[in-house]
């Protein structure tokens, strides 16, 4: 490759005894006239990365006369809703005085709705946590997924709490407090997306946006008793918003009832042309998922699922720490599918108990780049360099010390991975998720769904603050809980979690907390898994089940 500007008469502070220390560092031996040689090309390289870092930046900028927002406040008491809100619209005598919502938006999909926004999603001029004080960021635009729901004419009410960067599946880790599940205030409301379970939940907004690496929008959903879908991988643009890994980053709807959730996806889905996982097509057809369910219950009889085959996935209760209360929730709820007119047959998958050895690798050498140093080179996509509070791929003492026990744990793995195996562990690990996602496939072409339980355990207590516990307590607790849910973030295949009832919690048996059952379709065919979970919905209530 050649290089495009070489001037020797420029001045520069560049010196051969830095590229000496630069090989040392790579374990290169370079001669002296070899580092001579280099340093006017490597001088000027230093002189064009100073000229760009000195221009503007160029982002996607929020039409604040069609999008107005104002009144929304971040000093807020972190007691109130749960800890669900990390920044809200004003009250005023009891009314909400100002939200953010359209001017003139283009359809009256999500007319009436109120939202709120996973705190890691950018809203212009609202602070974004990411669950944590890592970076202090005031994002100057809109994420793609907001202003496709402010278009729809809804009303974004604020941001939810987030677990500390999204790392955790416990709710107590989120810089502004711990989130309390809305059935025992001493428990977890799962995480990442603590806050937008909370929320909906309890009935502050209709609905939420999730994020979900590896359960984040799902194990939520499960511990709230609300419904959450992980869309298909490269449904929805994940643009404007901070995340973990582009190859596991969805986001994603969560809601009281199914219809709502095809709503939201029906006013967020499709390529945005930036988003580089997805078809770079501004202009698409939108699908109308809500009306699809709709219809799909109008017309259903007393056999609504009449003609479906579905796999009850028996690796999916396998996992050491299967909750036997949850299990029998679980199969108790399968039951019903059957009742509904569905096929229901045992399926076996082994390599899904297996993905767990693939994940822990996997994980932190994914996130190290991406979600850690949020390093952006590879993608051909919008990069965020507002909260770039990390520089030349590594953590400052600061930056680590600010982290929860689960970020930390991260980073270390992370590190760990790569000064000892290096790349080749990545592209091994990518391979068995690959042969994972083959596997999902061929069993697709017996059955059109999956069942399993969402989580294997009940929800857990939560300490009352990040100080609270050793850090061994804290990473323990959380063993296991995306055992059914992160397959599908690294295969891409479309998940839902709906409630089915209640389980004793572990601790407690006189607690009760929501059971989630997970239903996995094919990939793209987030309708068919909709519809499903809508017949099970429509006809049985989980509250007495």
């Amino acid at each position: 490759m050649s290089v495009p500007l070489l001037d020797e008469s420029l001045t520069t502070d560049v010196s051969t005894g830095e590229i000496y220390a630069l090989c040392k560092r790579a374990s290169l031996e370079v001669s002296e006239e070899f580092a001579e040689a280099c340093l006017p090309v490597i001088a000027a390289l230093d002189r064009c990365a100073k000229s760009i870092m000195e221009r503007d930046d160029h982002f996607p900028g929020p039409d604040e006369t069609r999008y107005p927002r104002k009144g929304i406040q971040t000093a807020i008491d972190t007691s109130l809703n749960g800890g669900g809100w990390a920044a809200k619209a004003r009250e005023s005598l009891g009314t909400l005085s100002v939200t953010v919502k359209s001017t003139q938006p283009g359809s009256d999909l999500l007319q009436g709705r109120t939202l709120a926004l996973k705190d890691n999603i950018a809203l212009a001029g609202v602070r974004c946590t990411n669950g944590t004080d890592l970076t202090g960021w005031i994002p100057d635009f809109d994420a793609t997924v907001v202003k496709r729901i402010l278009d729809c004419g809804g009303t974004v009410l604020g941001k939810a709490a987030c677990e500390s960067g999204c790392w955790s599946t416990v709710s107590d880790t989120s810089i502004t407090g711990p989130v309390r599940n809305p059935y025992h205030d001493g428990y977890s409301c799962g995480g990442s997306s603590s806050g937008s379970a909370r929320l909906v939940a309890d009935g502050s907004v209709d609905i939420a946006l999730g994020g979900d690496q590896g359960g984040s929008i799902r194990v939520p959903a499960s511990a709230c008793g609300i419904v959450g879908l992980k869309p298909t991988w490269g449904l929805v643009p994940y643009t404007g918003i901070l995340g973990v890994s582009p190859v596991i980053d969805h986001v994603g709807p969560m809601a009281r009832t199914v219809s709502d959730c095809a709503l939201l996806l029906e006013a967020i889905a499709g390529p945005d042309g930036i988003d580089d996982r997805q078809p770079p097509v501004k202009w698409f057809q939108s699908v109308p998922y809500a009306q699809e369910v709709r219809q799909h219950l109008e017309a259903a009889g007393p056999k609504p699922l009449d003609g479906l085959k579905i796999g009850v996935l028996e690796e999916g209760f396998q996992h050491p720490r299967q909750d036997d209360h949850v299990a029998r929730k679980v199969r108790q709820s399968i039951d019903k599918l059957e009742e509904l007119g569905a096929k229901v047959e045992s399926c076996h998958i082994p390599e899904h108990r297996d993905t767990e050895l693939a994940w822990m690798c996997a994980l932190p050498a994914f996130a190290f780049t991406h979600g850690l140093v949020l390093n952006s080179s590879g993608r051909k996509q919008f990069a965020m360099t507002g909260p770039a509070a990390l520089t030349n791929g590594e953590m400052s003492q600061s930056s680590f010390d600010v982290l929860n026990t689960a970020g930390q744990n991260l980073y270390l793995r992370g590190l760990f991975l790569q000064q000892k195996y290096g790349p080749a562990l990545v592209s091994r690990c990518t391979n068995l998720l690959r042969k994972l996602s083959d596997d999902y496939d061929t069993a697709f072409r017996r059955f059109d769904v999956l069942v399993m339980p969402t989580t294997p355990l009940p929800p857990c207590r939560i300490f009352g603050s990040r100080s609270e516990g050793s850090i061994y307590e804290r990473l323990k607790r959380t063993t296991g809980i995306t055992a059914n849910t992160a397959p599908f973030n690294a295969s891409g295949h479309p998940a839902i979690s709906i409630p089915v009832g209640f389980s004793p919690a572990s601790e407690d048996p006189t607690v009760l907390l929501p059971v989630g059952l997970q239903l996995v379709g094919r990939k793209f065919e987030d309708t068919l898994l909709l519809k499903v979970a809508a017949s099970w919905e429509d006809r049985y209530d989980w509250r007495v089940q």
